[in-house]
């Protein structure tokens, strides 16, 4: 399994999220996805290098422009992990409202 902690570090930035959810509609250039944002191309380059180094992009070089594209297998190792923390809260839900329904009665 991926490293998680590296991961889920690169998940906790709402613009690396940002770019990562541009990525879902398919391949951009990297000023494409720094277009959005109110910062520097270079700013934006550091967040895809950590989204890079985390294995959640893939950024090719093309001639003088870079392109960028998600890497969805290593998301899925995360939301595999997140998925055993919603079976126990499931199970925690259902317990709650047992204990409800019998002090309604």
């Amino acid at each position: 399994m991926h490293n998680l902690d590296t991961t889920f570090a690169a998940l906790s930035d709402g613009t690396r999220r940002a770019i990562l959810a541009q990525l879902t509609h398919g391949e951009a250039r990297l000023s494409d996805l720094a277009a959005p944002f109110d910062m520097s191309q270079t700013a934006v380059s550091k967040h895809v290098r950590v989204l890079r180094d985390a294995g959640l992009l893939v950024v090719e070089k093309r001639g003088r422009t870079r392109h960028c594209r998600l890497n969805a297998a290593v998301m899925k190792e995360a939301s595999d992990w997140l998925d055993n923390y919603q079976t126990f809260w499931t199970r925690q839900f259902d317990n709650l409202a047992q204990v409800l329904v019998g002090q309604e009665e």
